[in-house]
Order: structure tokens, then C-alpha cells, then sequence
């Protein structure tokens, strides 16, 4: 079971959340904060598994929220309104595993949840349009042949090794073989670690 804490200051939101959550087999909602002090402390009480955070909220921050949590076991996932696009790279840099917007379907986060629990990163594709934009131009740290760049973007914008493979026009043997590489080149173990190197130095 996977055991989830919402974190948002309209109490509409959370109750919308809590009772499409509460849906799922698998997944269970353990606890709601209106502000991101309150948050900071429930996730120290009740250990969920994934936290839903929204950004903008009264006493402390999202961001200042996630910097509170460096550390913690549980994955945080921001959810947040469209116009906060230049919040996407302080989040991922702050520890998010995952950051999606809140007209996002409810199909799509019920899954976002079971991804980032299982250990993957999550940009929604208007996030990770934000963060390369953003970087545009950074010099990369690590010597990535142009492929291995598309493709090390690829990954951080959550895609399978099939959907690589389909985007690039290769085989999926190929892009094994890439992957490989990236993860090698940029000493990680997964490609949860890659995108987030990819993320936070603004590779892609």
C-alpha cells in the first residue's frame, strides 16, 4: 500500500485528492497540511511514502518545504499551478522526484504516485520543456555526444527505452546501448540518478 500526504492550502484540493486517491487498491491517503511547516512535521509523524506538495503555500513555502525534507525516505511530488514554470528546476535541485501541475488528468497522477514510489523521477512534459529551457546553452559538465544528449533528455522526461527508441528512429538495442553509456559517462547507478544529474546540470 502506498501511503500518501497531501499537502495544499485550498481544502477543496485536498478533499478533490484525497477522494479520488482513496480509490485505488493500492494507494492510501494518511494525513493533509495546509501549509508547508504543518507538512514538514506529518511527514516526521506519519512517514508517507510519497508527499503531494503544492508550492504556493502560507507559513512555509513548497521549496522551502522540500529543502526541510533533504533526506527524508519519503518522495515528494510537486503539484502545482501552470504559471509556476520557473519554480521546476529549484524544485527538482530542492529534492522532488517528481513535478506535475494540477490540471494534470487523474488517471495520469494516480500513476505519477506509483512511479515516483517505485523509484522514478517525473517531470511532466511542460516542466521538462521548462527546465531545459531554462539551461539552454549551459555547457555540459560531462562530454555526452549529441545522441547520448537526446537521449539522457529523453530519460529525464520519464520516457521508457521503447518510447526512446520510437522518438529517436533507432532500435531499442541502440538505446540500451546509449543508456548505458550516459550512465556510465555520468557515474550513476539508474536512470532515476540520470535524469536527476540531468535536471540539476541542465542536460538534455
Amino acid at each position: 500500500m502506498i501511503r500518501v500526504l497531501i499537502a495544499d492550502d485550498h481544502p477543496v484540493v485536498r478533499q478533490g485528492l484525497r477522494t479520488f486517491l482513496d480509490l485505488q487498491d493500492d494507494i492510501t491517503v494518511v494525513g493533509e497540511a495546509g501549509d508547508g511547516e504543518r507538512a514538514v512535521e506529518l511527514v516526521g509523524d506519519l512517514a508517507p511514502d510519497v508527499l503531494l506538495l503544492d508550492l504556493k503555500m502560507p507559513v512555509l513555502d513548497g521549496l522551502g518545504a522540500l529543502e526541510r525534507l533533504t533526506g527524508s525516505a519519503t518522495r515528494v511530488v510537486v503539484l502545482t499551478s501552470v504559471s509556476d514554470r520557473s519554480d521546476v528546476g529549484p524544485a527538482m535541485r530542492a529534492g522532488a522526484a517528481g513535478f506535475l501541475y494540477k490540471d494534470v488528468d487523474p488517471p495520469a497522477l494516480v500513476q505519477a504516485v506509483r512511479a515516483v514510489h517505485g523509484g522514478q523521477v517525473l517531470l511532466a512534459p511542460e516542466a521538462a520543456e521548462a527546465v531545459l529551457a531554462s539551461v539552454g546553452g549551459v555547457p555540459a559538465p560531462v562530454p555526452l555526444t549529441e545522441r547520448e544528449r537526446e537521449v539522457l533528455g529523453l530519460i529525464a522526461a520519464g520516457r521508457s527505452n521503447r518510447e526512446i527508441a520510437r522518438s529517436l528512429a533507432v532500435a531499442e538495442k541502440t538505446v540500451k546501448t546509449h543508456v548505458s553509456n550516459v550512465l556510465m559517462k555520468l557515474g550513476v547507478q539508474d536512470r532515476t540518478q540520470a535524469a536527476l544529474y540531468a535536471v540539476r546540470h541542465g542536460l538534455g
